[in-house]
């Protein structure tokens, strides 16, 4: 339980970190290309979560495209803590990406003028005028976002394994222990669906 707050919290905070500028950037710029970004940036809500795990090793796992190149960086991403973390985000940062971009496209253009002519630019408009107006959508998208990274199953099991203590979040707990103990997968699946509540 505790490793699957602290992933999906970390999980929240490196959707908003990255999350945000691209979303804003989606919704407000017109771009060569901005339907493929679009496009591959949604595809984890549809792709099925084993494909995602898939997709991660075959890019960043030791035998992937980049993994030989982060290896002699001294960098091992799969089986790990931050492995969760990656696979989780992969899988929820759209459904933050996706609210974020409605909360952003529903900002009026002439509030934001208004702020400009009074002396707002910049990321003073952006952090005082154009984030509390789209605040809703924004909380709504961390709220999806966190939800979907705590019940994350597939691409997790894929790529950063079921490690007890290290990489076994509460969906693969219940997976690896329904055969041993029902009653522990039903108390954690109870959890699980009250945080989803």
């Amino acid at each position: 339980i505790y490793l699957s707050f602290i992933t999906t919290f970390l999980t929240v905070v490196v959707t908003l970190i990255f999350g945000t500028p691209l979303a804003y950037m989606l919704a407000r710029w017109r771009f060569r290309g901005r339907r493929l970004v679009n496009v591959l940036v949604e595809l984890p809500i549809v792709l099925p979560p084993a494909v995602a795990g898939l997709a991660l090793l075959l890019t960043i796992g030791r035998r992937g495209v980049f993994g030989p190149t982060l290896e002699s960086l001294g960098i091992i991403l799969p089986f790990s803590m931050p492995a969760v973390v990656i696979a989780q985000t992969f899988v929820a940062a759209p459904f933050y990406v996706r609210s974020a971009q409605v909360g952003f496209r529903g900002v009026p253009r002439e509030i934001e003028d208004a702020a400009r002519v009074d002396g707002a630019d910049g990321l003073a408009l952006f952090f005082f005028v154009t984030v509390p107006l789209s605040a809703r959508a924004l909380g709504s998208g961390i709220v999806l976002c966190w939800a979907r990274a705590l019940g994350e199953f597939g691409a997790t099991i894929l790529f950063a394994g079921s490690l007890q203590g290290e990489t076994q979040t509460m969906p693969l707990l219940i997976y690896n222990i329904l055969e041993r103990d029902v009653d522990a997968a039903v108390t954690t699946g109870l959890l699980l669906v009250g945080l989803a509540l």
